[in-house]
């Protein structure tokens, strides 16, 4: 195939997973700690060997595991895979021009012209006037834009990006992120190579991705187009991601009827049928705070949740609840599975604390239903 394919089993860290990259397309890899993001990077780029794996890129094998025809591993250095990770880690003895000419040197590349290289990247990332500097000369984020060129310096076949965001102050950050987005949407003259960007940050991947890759507990829970992803999500880290309630259970003609019992009215989705697995999604704006049980409003049927207060945070002039459902209503994951927003004073009156007994109420219009992933 063209393009990069990595699938990987690694008992040990519970991963067992299939990520599939074409050529010049970006794949955000989401998930919470620990889901397996990072350890399939490490697995595309060679620095990991799973237990039962495939990695290949434009058709070549890289890596088979456990596989007919024995077993192939070809080194990091051989792979023709470029990773940016969070830390810049540059040489520290070369300046920025060295440090970027590096990969061309490697490669065979006469000093000149790899040096002119260099700089053509160093001015693609738009620190050009920083070239004879060294990296403790640099800030965080003119040490990342160096990085980024020395890794598009070096023509990667595949690149892998390992939260490459994450070390950066909120200033530098953003600047560095439309670097990448510049780069890698192709307006440098050079086509762009696979992508595959390990993040937590909703930005990134609607910055960077064409496409996300939501994994939990080592597994793909959901796939798609970023903004669908986000927009409409299927799992509970995507939930959490773009900010909505979720609930899972089963599809019912009005509704969701949630895993331990509790239906919620909703509206379905188009092909989510009756009986089959699905989510309900809404926003915590959409969600009421009452003490006692509301009565349902006239002009849409109106779901009454029974929850017990777990926190309450500020959020400039609004106070975020978040709420473990106290009945038949089971959200995924071991967090407060609901939130609602409500202003500062309904908060005082209705004394939500920790501990309190309250009903989170949402109109069924404000209800979407989706298949969940089988």
């Amino acid at each position: 195939m063209r393009g990069l394919l990595v699938r990987a089993a690694v008992v040990q860290r519970g991963l067992e997973a299939e990520v599939r990259v074409a050529p010049g397309e970006v794949v955000a890899l989401l998930g919470p700690n620990g889901a397996g993001k990072s350890t399939l990077l490490a697995v595309a780029a060679g620095l990991l060997r799973p237990d039962r794996g495939r990695v290949e890129l434009d058709g070549e094998v890289l890596l088979a595991v456990g596989e007919r025809g024995g077993a192939v591993d070809v080194p990091p250095h051989r792979r023709g895979t470029a990773l940016l990770a969070q830390e810049a880690l540059l040489f520290p003895h070369l300046t920025a021009r060295d440090n970027v000419a590096f990969g061309p040197r490697a490669a065979g590349a006469a000093r000149t012209t790899a040096r002119k290289a260099a700089g053509r990247w160093l001015e693609r990332v738009d620190v050009a006037h920083l070239a004879d500097r060294r990296p403790a000369q640099l800030s965080g984020g003119q040490a990342q834009r160096v990085a980024v060129a020395r890794a598009l310096a070096a023509q990667p076949r595949a690149l892998l990006l390992d939260e490459p965001l994450a070390a950066l102050d909120v200033s530098a950050a953003p600047e560095v992120r439309h670097v990448l987005r510049r780069v890698l949407s192709g307006a440098a003259p050079d086509p762009s190579p696979p992508v595959l960007l390990v993040t937590h940050d909703p930005l990134d991947a609607l910055a960077l991705a064409d496409r996300a890759v939501v994994l939990e507990a080592g597994r793909v829970v959901e796939e798609g187009p970023v903004r669908e992803v986000l927009a409409r999500p299927r799992s509970a880290f995507a939930a959490r991601l773009a900010g909505l309630n979720l609930l899972v259970g089963t599809a019912a003609a009005d509704g969701l009827r949630a895993a331990a019992g509790a239906a919620v009215a909703g509206v379905l989705d188009t092909g989510c049928a009756p009986g089959e697995p699905a989510v309900a999604v809404f926003s915590p704006a959409a969600v009421a705070v009452h003490r006692d049980h509301p009565t349902a409003g006239a002009s849409s049927p109106r779901n009454a949740l029974p929850v017990v207060v777990e926190a309450v945070e500020p959020r400039g002039s609004l106070v975020r609840v978040l709420a473990r459902a106290a009945g038949g209503a089971a959200g995924a994951g071991g967090r407060p599975v609901l939130a609602a927003d409500v202003t500062a004073a309904s908060a005082a009156d209705l004394e939500l604390v920790p501990g309190a007994r309250v009903w989170f109420a949402v109109k069924a219009a404000e209800v979407a239903v989706h298949a969940a992933r089988r």
